[in-house]
């Protein structure tokens, strides 16, 4: 209530507060003043001009008082902390209602860059982030009358970490931790120092980082991960290490959390309840449940009946070299299976669209500290045909994930310009 009675006049506000307890009462505080939250997929200068174009009374709300973010901004107001009982103020607050947000209540509006590059706004009301988020909790076990303590490696402020870190404890009757360890032994002692029933929000990227670091793995009840597709190889052993169940779950920016499987199970994926897949000239189509309007997904989905579907990859993934057929997801996953890759991805060097016959090569990035191009190139052949070979195939000191483990394209551009740019 003291947050939302600080905020600015503006129906529009980008919240930016790292600390993920500060997050959620700014979020929450908003949609008590009924202002509408905005989720860009980045913060960069060019996407916070774009937004502004959007709604031009957007502010900014932030815990950093050194924000470099080109808007009004609000300090994230501390005050002098809440009473509690036996302070002689308490008795005022006993008959305090938690405030209800009618269902309809326009929320937020998460982003997404298209082809252009313009961030693509797509609408989240309260009572359909409600739904998506308690199917959620009755699909990963966290609706059985115990509260869980839910740590997350990825921003909240992504839709990911803002459904599975965020609005997940709110309709669980869970504990959020406010933290965002990043470093392996740091999301270790976090972890460990929480109490059980504990729950793990993360990343392919992190947990693979988790079990190659010299660090004691604590028991988990739960791992969640998402952003990228989990091998079950990776999957299995996280379960084996961290003692503990994993499920992945499926979802896009534009729909929000729609399947969940244990990959190291079953490659099937579920359904949410009242969510449909139609496939409409060879494009799958979502639907239903919480999901705001029929919504096209950029993957590649072969439906295995009502509820369930197997995941083949994105549409825009798709490489066709000499008349042979590939994807880079699946050529990820050769790439990183091999013993002392740490990290890397194949491109498309010429920005040819994946699709087109137009594409003649492949290149691919790599950190592997302790392989040589050779052994590299040998271990590849022996797992994918030699069209799909790299070429060039480029050693780096580590590539420009961003806070969620994915790839920017913008990033990833700018990375290969700077390698693939002709000697002066």
């Amino acid at each position: 209530m003291r947050v939302a009675a600080a905020l600015p006049a503006g129906d529009h506000v980008i919240n930016v507060c790292t600390d993920r307890y500060r997050f959620t009462v700014g979020f929450a505080a908003g949609l008590m003043a009924h202002k509408i939250s905005l989720l860009p997929s980045t913060h960069a200068p060019e996407a916070i001009r774009q937004l502004k174009a959007f709604a031009q009374d957007v502010f900014c709300l932030t815990d950093d008082p050194q924000c470099e973010i080109d808007l009004p901004k609000l300090l994230y107001p501390e005050g002098s902390g809440e009473a509690t009982p036996g302070d002689p103020s308490w008795g005022a607050q006993e008959t305090w209602q938690c405030p209800e947000i009618d269902a309809d209540q326009l929320a937020a509006y998460v982003f997404t860059s298209g082809s252009t590059g313009t961030p693509l706004p797509y609408k989240k009301t309260w009572g359909r982030l409600l739904r998506c988020v308690h199917d959620g909790a009755s699909r990963l076990g966290l609706l059985d009358g115990r509260s869980h303590a839910i740590l997350g490696t990825v921003p909240p402020q992504h839709m990911y970490g803002f459904e599975s870190s965020v609005l997940l404890g709110l309709q669980s009757s869970s504990a959020l931790c406010a933290e965002r360890p990043f470093y392996p032994a740091d999301i270790c002692s976090t972890l460990a120092a929480v109490p059980r029933p504990r729950v793990l929000i993360s990343t392919p990227i992190h947990l693979r980082a988790l079990l190659t670091a010299a660090v004691a793995l604590p028991d988990t009840d739960l791992i969640v991960s998402a952003t990228a597709p989990l091998s079950q190889d990776l999957a299995r052993e996280v379960e084996q290490r961290f003692a503990t169940r994993l499920l992945e779950i499926y979802g896009s920016t534009e729909t929000g959390q729609i399947a969940t499987r244990r990959t190291a199970h079953t490659l099937e994926w579920r359904l949410w309840p009242g969510v449909s897949l139609t496939l409409q000239d060879g494009q799958a189509w979502a639907q239903g449940g919480h999901i705001e309007q029929p919504t096209p997904m950029c993957d590649v989905l072969e439906l295995q009946g009502e509820d369930r579907f197997l995941l083949h990859g994105r549409m825009a993934d798709l490489v066709n070299i000499a008349g042979k057929r590939s994807s880079l997801a699946y050529l990820n996953h050769q790439l990183n299976s091999i013993h002392g890759v740490i990290d890397g991805t194949f491109f498309l060097p010429d920005e040819t669209h994946a699709s087109s016959a137009a594409v003649t090569r492949v290149a691919a990035f790599v950190v592997a500290p302790g392989l040589t191009g050779t052994g590299l190139t040998d271990e590849l052949r022996k797992r994918i045909d030699p069209v799909f070979l790299p070429r060039p195939l480029l050693f780096v000191d580590r590539l420009p994930r961003n806070g969620t483990g994915k790839l920017p394209h913008a990033a990833l551009r700018a990375l290969a310009a700077a390698h693939l740019r002709p000697a002066p």
